[in-house]
């Protein structure tokens, strides 16, 4: 119900406001994904969010086939990244369970709320000294700007989750956040046509599977 009343509010804002269809997206994919966060903690079976993310995937597939929902719906560049987030979800939450560890699903999907439109919305409104990123001549579609941006949210968001977590901030909490950062970071700049709302969170969980 609460995601839905999200979702609706910002229609409503890119209809009135017109508010740019990548800017409207990312504020769908950092609420909606914020809003499950609490899943690990009202759920005891994956079946349950699996049926979530079912019923979340075929609005989507609705709605983009009917012309609706276009403040998430309404980008120039290809992207499959609104149907793997349920997905994401769902596997992060599974992997959680089965190792009995809520930190492995908020983690991830923390990151994944925050830092990913964090680095979208870096990398659009800072045009100023904000260059492509290449790589080997292989232009990675990703900013300077906004790639320092996931990086660096990702890190405090790492910090302050293994913190809670740990109950501890020493040496190992600064080795793990630092790692899960960079390895994050890497993922998120060379995904693409939204891969990293998958890959983001499988990269942080095999960090902390070795590392944590």
């Amino acid at each position: 119900m609460g995601l839905a009343v999200l979702l609706i509010f910002n229609e409503i804002n890119y209809r009135r406001l017109k508010v740019k269809g990548e800017i409207s997206r990312k504020f769908a994919h950092f609420a909606a994904t914020l809003c499950t966060i609490p899943l690990p903690y009202v759920f005891s079976s994956h079946w349950y969010v699996f049926i979530l993310a079912v019923i979340f995937a075929l609005v989507l597939f609705i709605t983009q086939k009917g012309h609706l929902l276009q403040s998430i719906h309404d980008v120039e560049r290809k992207s499959i990244g609104s149907y793997l987030l349920p997905i994401s979800i769902y596997v992060t939450f599974f992997v959680s369970k089965y190792f009995e560890s809520r930190l492995m699903y908020v983690l991830p999907i923390l990151i994944l709320a925050i830092s990913d439109p964090m680095a979208a919305i870096v990398g659009i409104g800072m045009k100023k000294y904000n260059h492509r990123i290449k790589i080997f001549g292989i232009d990675t579609q990703k900013s300077m700007f906004g790639s320092g941006a996931f990086l660096l949210s990702s890190l405090l968001v790492c910090l302050m989750a293994l913190y809670f977590n740990r109950r501890v901030f020493d040496e190992t909490t600064i080795v793990i956040s630092l790692t899960i950062a960079v390895v994050s970071t890497i993922v998120e700049l060379f995904s693409r046509r939204g891969l990293d709302n998958l890959l983001v969170p499988i990269s942080v969980i095999l960090v902390l599977l070795f590392l944590n």
